[in-house]
């Protein structure tokens, strides 16, 4: 009966019914394709792009096109996709997420579907984690497309413009997912069209997908400069954070490791007030003052040194919480990274102004088709599903899995588990067998090396301070005697070799020393044994001290655990396996609200965007936009008019008010009161608009069509870019407040919402207002330029470098004050250090 309902509404079960039938009657062909010269394969592109054009479609050359491209592959390098692959490969095609073991070859199971899609000419690409990975697979894989006729180009971040437009023009692209978003907010700041490089968004086959759309997609991609001057005031705050005491002055509500909040209390804001002698911290002047004060709670009580970020040579730097590796030259936004400066006490960076951004989900969202691949994606389903419209099909292995997961072993203690791992660790030392250690955090790996040291282990740890031999590290966790601690998810996409020695001590042991927030990224760490039909062993051993226990565990087992006196014994129980799977459940779910939250909040952003950009590539890709400075002026008039006049009627007062601004801000030759008289609004608005209108004409007359066209086109974008980046930051600081809305009863989203709009109205009509009143008063020179108003702009990219700072010489208290005024630095600049 179960089996019958799963036919009738398993989604996954017809889907891979059909791919069966499909796969079928790909490998069928064979025999058909090992007969063709390479001349007769290669010729085969020509083909199918030629039945495409007469209006065949990519399902009708499906089977054939799959076929050739598996034969191709085995010619270029020696390996044919499996059936396994062939199925994985339709998923794909058909805009899912293949989920696709450890070691099942992913990176070969995308040529076919990117070979199919790559014949329509509307480009393909594939997006990977790291430029190390994009360049290795357009070289190895790109092979195989090259030798069938297709171009392949890899995108990486040190590319010029022109580089990258050719990279871009390709049949198909390699590339970061970062990059991709980076070029998107690039070009839509270019002030000519032949500056952009993407072409429209077709079709993206994202490589290890829950890293990129799930993990990721909390952190918006950012283009920021415009440096703002504020390190006093991160002290100020910093200082006045530290004074205070949590309960009393301060709560943290933490609803999950990656979403702790911390607010004052009354008191507390008292004391702010107090202490930065106002009124009311809420006072809408005091709005920046709350700001920097809300990110020096955040530094001090919500972010954890060597948890969240190291202090490396003076400077903070990130740690992926994901991959525990160091994130250089990424920063966090809206002034956290200098609340955590001023916490550490290390050199404060200039924060900067927000240029343009976007969030990976309205990225990838844009694309015509989107698809993914991974080894661990079912437990999100649900949120690919309701994000991006994408389905997780599992794929089946090539060869049966005969890795051994142990259940976890639980403990009442830290101490206790890590005594464990100790003697569990030596066990299989002693025997030869290799040991893989996962851990969440730095501290915890480093904890981890410094009791394998007294127990004499040799041993590797890979974490985000040791990174640099990361890929010698890796290529040895398989050898003989190896004991290897990694922070999260180390060598993810990288294989790990065994040789028939260590198959028959076993394969790899991985040792799970707590469990993750997510169960995906536990199954990600298991998926380090056991690839592609090795021997392996994994297990997790938990204590009831580990943080998801803490935050989410059952106090009641806790209780029960002390209450029995398990001392250092270790418990197996599927009671206690529930509830640690129950907490992490619970973890997720609030992951993914957050996500959902966000890009909710982001949606709202994401109207305005297009809107914005839609009217930059409307200036760019115009031969004239003479149209549409005349409606901005037309705009304009109207807002002049209807802002003074609430009705049909129009007063003396009114109708004088309005004369003046048009003889002052409109008009070069001026009119009179008396002109506008006997005239309601709408005959008053389309007078002034012909009066204008016929102004601006004449002065355009007197120039060439070419000039005048380009006059409008630069003034435009100057005014449309320097708005819009201020737009950019008032949302930012709108949406930072808004959770306050709660307190009144009100929906705080749908207040951001409502208010958003409102001033995204506004700067509509400023806008309107400054084209027309440049347009009308500037002078129309013959060498006019368009002016990039957001330019030489920083992203937010892990891998984008920052100058190393200059080292300053620490001025002591009894040295001359450098400033040169003579008197010692404690009398003068330092007097109040």
């Amino acid at each position: 009966m179960m089996g019958l309902f799963r036919k009738l509404f398993d989604h996954e079960y017809k889907e891979l019914k059909k791919f069966t039938a499909q796969a079928d009657k790909i490998v069928a062909l064979d025999e058909e394709m090992t007969k063709l010269s390479d001349d007769e394969l290669k010729h085969k592109t020509e083909e199918f792009k030629e039945r495409l054009s007469n209006g065949e479609t990519l399902e009708d050359i499906l089977v054939e096109a799959f076929a050739v491209a598996r034969e191709a592959a085995y010619r270029v390098i020696g390996e044919k996709p499996f059936y396994v692959q062939v199925l994985g490969a339709l998923a794909i095609h058909y805009g899912n997420i293949a989920e696709m073991k450890t070691g099942e070859g992913k990176t070969l199971t995308c040529v076919l579907p990117a070979y199919l899609n790559a014949l329509e000419g509307k480009g393909v690409h594939i997006i990977t984690v790291n430029e190390y990975l994009a360049t290795r697979d357009a070289e190895w894989m790109g092979g195989i497309h090259r030798f069938l006729g297709l171009t392949v180009g890899v995108n990486t971040r040190d590319m010029s413009p022109k580089e990258k437009q050719e990279a871009y023009n390709c049949d198909i692209l390699y590339s970061t997912n970062n990059e991709i978003g980076f070029d998107y907010l690039r070009d839509n700041m270019v002030i000519r069209k032949e500056n952009r490089v993407q072409r429209p968004l077709n079709f993206a086959i994202v490589d290890e997908v829950d890293s990129i759309l799930i993990d990721e997609a909390r952190t918006p991609l950012i283009i920021s400069g415009g440096a703002q001057h504020s390190a006093n005031l991160y002290i100020d705050a910093d200082k006045f954070a530290k004074s205070l005491k949590e309960e009393e002055d301060y709560i943290c509500d933490e609803t999950g490791k990656s979403t702790i909040s911390v607010s004052l209390t009354d008191a507390g804001s008292e004391k702010a007030e107090k202490m930065f002698k106002i009124k009311n911290l809420y006072e809408i002047e005091n709005a920046t003052l709350l700001h920097y004060i809300n990110q020096a709670l955040r530094a001090n009580y919500a972010m954890k040194k060597d948890v969240d970020y190291v202090v490396q040579d003076d400077e903070i730097v990130i740690v992926d919480q994901f991959t525990g590796r160091l994130m250089k030259g990424r920063a966090y936004s809206d002034g956290l990274h200098q609340a955590i400066e001023a916490k550490e006490g290390v050199h404060i960076n200039q924060e900067t102004k927000t240029l343009a951004t976007i969030t990976f989900q309205n990225l990838f969202r844009m694309y015509n088709k989107l698809a993914g691949m991974t080894g661990t994606a079912k437990t999100e389903e649900e949120e690919f599903r309701d994000i991006y419209n994408m389905y997780v099909i599992e794929i089946p292995t090539n060869k049966p899995v005969i890795r051994v997961d142990a259940p976890d072993l639980v403990f009442a203690t830290r101490s206790a588990k890590y005594k464990a791992i100790i003697n569990e660790v030596k066990s299989r030392y002693d025997k030869g067998q290799p040991v893989l250690i996962g851990t969440i955090a730095i501290e915890t790996s480093e904890l981890i090396s410094d009791l394998l040291k007294k127990a004499h282990i040799p041993h590797e740890i890979l974490n985000a301070k040791n990174h640099a031999r990361e890929a010698e590290i890796i290529s040895k966790i398989g050898e003989h005697r190896s004991v290897t601690i990694a922070t999260n998810m180390a060598g993810r996409g990288t294989d790990i070799k065994l040789s028939d020695e260590i198959r028959e001590l076993g394969g790899l042991c991985v040792i799970g020393t707590e469990r993750h927030e997510s169960r995906r990224i536990d199954n990600q760490l298991r998926g380090r044994s056991g690839r592609q039909g090795d021997p392996g062993y994994t297990q997790f051993f938990v204590s009831m001290e580990d943080d998801l226990m803490i935050r989410f565990g059952s106090e009641h087992i806790r209780e029960m655990m002390k209450s029995f006196g398990f001392g250092d014994q270790a418990i197996q129980s599927k009671t206690f396996t529930k509830a640690i799977s129950t907490a992490q459940k619970r973890v997720e779910g609030n992951n993914f609200d957050a996500r959902k939250h966000l890009l909710q909040y982001d949606d709202v952003m994401n109207t305005q965007r297009e809107i914005m950009y839609g009217k930059r590539n409307e200036i760019l890709d115009s031969e004239s936009i003479h149209e549409t400075v005349l409606n901005s002026i037309h705009n304009h008039i109207t807002d002049l008019v209807k802002s003074r006049n609430a009705d049909s009627h129009i007063t003396d007062e009114e109708l004088q008010s309005i004369t003046d601004f048009a003889n002052e801000n409109l008009l070069k030759n001026d009119i009179s009161k008396v002109e506008l008289e006997n005239r309601d609004a709408d005959d008053i608005i389309e007078y002034l608009y012909e009066k204008a209108k016929g102004e601006y004409e004449a002065k355009i007359k007197e120039v060439p069509v070419e000039i005048s066209n380009e006059f409008e086109k630069a003034l435009s974008l100057q005014v449309i870019d320097n708005y819009w980046m201020e737009q950019i930051n008032v949302m930012s600081h709108l949406r930072e407040g808004i959770y306050l809305r709660q307190y009144g009863q009100d929906d705080p989203l749908r207040a951001y919402t409502t208010e958003g709009y409102g001033l995204f109205d506004d700067m509509l009509q400023k806008i309107d207002r400054d084209i027309t009143v440049f347009l009308l008063k500037a002078e129309i020179r013959q060498n006019i330029e368009r002016k990039q108003v957001a330019k030489n702009g920083q992203t937010n990219d892990v891998k984008d470098t920052k100058k190393t700072p200059k080292k300053v010489k620490k001025v002591g208290r009894n040295d001359p004050c450098p400033c040169g005024s003579g008197k010692k630095y404690k009398q003068c600049c330092g007097k109040n250090k």
